[in-house]
Formats: structure tokens, sequence, C-alpha cells
């Protein structure tokens, strides 16, 4: 049986070309796209062990990071229709890991289900960054401040590496990257005050605002420089404890996001 279900993951997926369109370059994960060949063996060949339930789980979260990283950088077109089997071939996977991933997206806002057809990616408008900027802005801002009083220095210098990521991203005009690593600075900030429940709303929230919008140019380089700067003044004033100018940044930083 488990020869079976290797030949079987190595069938290619049917995609019909008039259904569906996939991105011309999407970030494909390595082991997502040896995933096949792994399967395949010989009769002279002993059978592989089974793999263990979580591979086909760590298959899908690779195509989800993929899925997403192609959505931040504007491959996954707002308003087209994208087909499981379509994006399937082109990851070199089944299309059933790319549906479960695309289901999660679709619980996140990001596409809407199609019967009979895929997954169409949501069109977003300024309206709707600006009210998402203003719930963050509603949790960020308060926790920050509060985080500013009580965290000392040494918290904060730790911290350092993920602001440069931020910048170093930027400098290259990597947008997923920029996505990814803007995520994670935000995220441990958020995750000094000690409540996971908060950074979870947080993360969710600051990653439906990193979708573009929909007939809008992409974001320009530099305007992920000036985002990424106010990470690092930001952290310069909360390690100088510079309660004024951390109240100034943080205030500024969401203002922008609503722009």
């Amino acid at each position: 049986m488990e020869q079976g279900r290797a030949r079987e993951q190595a069938r290619p997926p049917y995609a019909s070309a008039a259904s569906a369109t996939t991105p011309a370059s999407v970030r494909v994960p390595e082991q997502a796209r040896g995933e096949q060949v792994r399967g395949e063996h010989t009769h002279s060949e002993p059978l592989p062990a089974p793999r263990p339930a979580v591979q086909r789980h760590s298959v899908r979260g690779q195509i989800l990071d993929a899925l997403r990283a192609a959505l931040v950088d504007g491959q996954l077109v707002p308003g087209q229709v994208y087909s499981a089997p379509a994006l399937g071939a082109r990851f070199g996977v089944s299309a059933t890991p790319v549906r479960e991933a695309m289901q999660q997206l679709a619980i996140e806002g990001a596409v809407e289900v199609v019967p009979n057809r895929g997954f169409r990616v949501s069109q977003r408008g300024p309206r709707e960054l600006a009210e998402l900027a203003e719930v963050r802005a509603l949790i960020e801002v308060p926790v920050m401040l509060r985080l500013a009083r009580t965290v000392p220095p040494a918290r904060w210098c730790a911290l350092r590496p993920l602001a440069e990521a931020t910048v170093a991203a930027a400098a290259v005009g990597d947008r997923a990257s920029y996505a990814e690593s803007d995520r994670a600075f935000h995220g441990a900030v958020l995750g000094l005050c000690g409540n996971e429940q908060l950074v979870m709303v947080a993360d969710d929230l600051h990653r439906r605002a990193q979708w573009p919008l929909g007939n809008t140019p992409a974001t320009r380089r530099a305007d992920l420089l000036a985002d990424a700067a106010e990470h690092t003044a930001l952290l310069d004033a909360l390690i100088a404890q510079d309660l004024t100018v951390v109240q100034s940044l943080v205030r500024e930083h969401f203002n922008g996001a609503e722009s």
C-alpha cells in the first residue's frame, strides 16, 4: 500500500489553463519539491519506512508559507482565481496540501472559495487597510508604551538583530522577507508583555495588513527602508529609555500604516 501511495503522490496534478493561472515565479520549498522524488522506488529496493504523520503537515506548512510570500510579493494577483491542481503542479506536489493551505488562507481572509474553480485572491481597499492599522494601534501602542516603562535596556538590546533584519530585507527590496522580519520584530517586542493571546491576535492583524491592495503599485523599496528605519530608531529610544521619543515613534509608525 505504501508503494501505491508513493506512486499516487508522484502522479502530476492536472490543471486546466482556461480555469486557472499560476504565478510566474513562486518560491517553492525544497522539501515540498522533493516530496515526490523520495516516494519513488523500484521493485528491487526495500520499501521506505512509513513517514510520520507530521511530515504531511510540514509540507502543507511550507506550501502555506510559499503562498503567503506570493501574496505579499503580488505574485498571486487580487481578483484572480487559482486552482489547487494548477498551483500543486507549480510546486511539484499534489493538490491536497495546496488545497489545505488555501483553506487556511480563506479563514484568514486572504482568499475566498470559488466553487468548482478554486480560490480567488481577495481584493482589498484603502479603507480596510486603515481599519487594520487602527485596530493594531489600539492593541500595540498601549502595550509598547507600558513596556517602555518597565523593560530594562538589556532586554531591548537583545532585539537588535531583529531590527537589523528588517533593514537588510528592505535594502534589497525583498517584500516577502521584509514582511516576515517585520512581523518577527513586532512579535518579539509584544512578546515581552507575557500575554500569548495578545501576541497571536496582533500577529494575525499584522499579517492581514501586509497583503497588497488591489490595483495599486507594489510597496516601494524606499517605503520599506523608511519603515525599517523606524524600527531601529524605536529600539534606540527604548534602550535609552526616552519615553517621549518612544511615544512619538510608536504613534508615527502606526499612523504611517494608515496612509
